[in-house]
């Protein structure tokens, strides 16, 4: 199983706006692509939030090709959605994890 991980540092005025939008239509768009069966969602504790809150969401995939297929298909479409909306209000930054047990 692997996991691709993407860490989001949101502006405090979206922030609020942000996590409804997340939880409700993103996540669930990147699910129903079929290179992931879940994803969970997380806020960052003991960081620095005086410019907002980061979060990660994690995504849950069953082999190195399906996550292939994510990146060569849809990943672009689905960051360039999210900028049409946010803007520079946010920043991301993403890596590619294997479990190991």
């Amino acid at each position: 199983m692997l996991i691709y991980n993407v860490t989001i540092k949101v502006t405090d005025n979206i922030a609020f706006e942000w996590l409804q939008w997340i939880q409700q239509e993103h996540i669930a768009e990147i699910i129903a692509t079929g290179c992931f069966t879940h994803a969970t969602l997380s806020q960052l504790l003991e960081m620095d939030d005086s410019e907002g809150p980061t979060y990660t969401v994690q995504y849950f995939a069953e082999t190195r090709d399906k996550y292939e297929n994510y990146i060569e298909n849809f990943a672009e479409e689905m960051r360039q959605k999210s900028f049409a909306k946010w803007g520079n209000q946010f920043i991301a930054f993403r890596s590619l994890m294997q479990i190991v047990k």
